[in-house]
């Protein structure tokens, strides 16, 4: 039986946002994958590593992830309630979280600690600040959101608008002006489905950047319109673009 709207509405408006577990949208949204498996790509990384650091963990999900750990391992978050989370998942596996803003003009660590640094999603790459903490020979290594992801999404309530983008041509052109050099850069565009409104909240309400300010409240008239679509058409399609970037200090 289908659910109402208000039902749909309300439990989307309430449920936790913390961390980067989007399981909550299981069977009610989906989104292809990037080819290349980031997860198994920075396992291998990883356990290679004697030293890693990962730059906006979020609540630690994909670091936990990770099979084996080097000896060192640390991981930056910057919002409370992600720091939380991050710490009761990877304190066990022996690893340190640290306290630091995304955009900060200095990473608290000394230089040339790292071997490995590594970030999935970053909201801010600091080129200068992630060449600085690699020791030579040492890499970075992460996928990143690209440019207009779910852009149809943020059009429906915005309509058209300049979206928040991250180009990877701009990527490596900070990464070499940081004096790193990039051994890999690929790119994809992926499919997304939004099967009902309350998908389209929770992803909105945790992915802040897409419709920034957004509130139920806000946009009732633009939910109220995209539900009736959804119903009458079937999942609402958008789309993601994500790219790897890999880039190794000389």
């Amino acid at each position: 039986m289908r659910r109402s709207y208000d039902d749909l509405v309300h439990e989307a408006s309430t449920v936790s946002v913390d961390g980067w577990d989007f399981s909550w949208l299981d069977g009610r949204a989906t989104e292809e994958r990037p080819s290349w498996g980031y997860s198994r790509l920075l396992a291998g990384r990883m356990a290679a590593a004697r030293a890693a650091l990962d730059l906006q963990t979020g609540g630690g999900e994909v670091l936990a992830g990770v099979p084996t750990l080097p000896p060192v391992a640390v991981a930056t978050e910057s919002w409370p309630p992600n720091l939380k989370l991050a710490d009761s998942r990877l304190r066990p596996r022996g690893a340190r979280v640290v306290a630091a803003a995304d955009d900060g003009p200095r990473l608290p660590f000394a230089d040339s600690l790292f071997d490995l640094v590594t970030s999935r999603h970053p909201v801010h790459t600091q080129w200068a600040e992630i060449a600085r903490v690699l020791r030579p020979g040492g890499s970075f290594f992460s996928q990143q959101v690209g440019p207009r992801t779910a852009g149809e999404l943020a059009e429906w309530f915005l309509g058209p608008y300049d979206s928040w983008t991250r180009e990877p041509a701009r990527a490596r052109e900070e990464a070499e002006a940081a004096g790193l050099e990039v051994v890999d850069l690929r790119d994809e565009r992926l499919r997304m489905e939004f099967r009902d409104i309350g998908a389209v909240i929770y992803f909105l309400r945790k992915v802040i950047w897409i419709v920034p300010g957004f509130s139920p409240e806000r946009y009732a008239n633009e939910l109220r319109a995209l539900h009736d679509r959804i119903e009458a058409e079937g999942p609402f399609v958008a789309h993601s673009a994500r790219f790897l970037i890999e880039a190794r200090k000389p």
